[in-house]
């Protein structure tokens, strides 16, 4: 695992002020969210935050008896904003090349935040690298 920023999974119980406790774990122990939502499936609701401090973030969601909750290492570009169809084409070239991406969202300064399995990480990140070299 790298030394982040690191993707937050927490599956958050089915209760009304759930993120509410999440949200003020997390801050009671120092950890800024650095982007992401929560999001629904299934009747379920899942939390993916972008943090700096994993191990931190971890302790916090025990200690508030939320979860379970995991991190997990992100892959971050950027898409240039006033072109359309960016997304697709940059997800088409994830496809082809074998990334399925499980997660995607943005962080506060506008970043492309993925989340991929770690056999996925190579090839991600190979992709990115070309992307960003135009």
């Amino acid at each position: 695992m790298t030394a982040g920023p690191w993707d937050l999974e927490v599956c958050l119980p089915d209760r009304p002020g759930a993120l509410a406790d999440l949200g003020q774990a997390l801050g009671a122990a120092g950890v800024s969210l650095e982007g992401g939502g929560v999001f629904g499936c299934g009747g379920r609701a899942v939390a993916h935050y972008l943090v700096d401090d994993g191990p931190a973030a971890l302790a916090a969601v025990a200690a508030a008896g939320l979860g379970p909750a995991v991190v997990r290492d992100v892959v971050m570009t950027r898409l240039d904003q006033e072109t359309p169809g960016q997304l697709g084409t940059l997800a088409r070239r994830l496809g082809d090349a074998g990334v399925n991406v499980a997660t995607q969202y943005s962080d506060h300064a506008g970043n492309l935040v993925l989340l991929v399995s770690d056999e996925h990480l190579g090839a991600c990140r190979e992709v990115l690298a070309r992307w960003e070299r135009g």
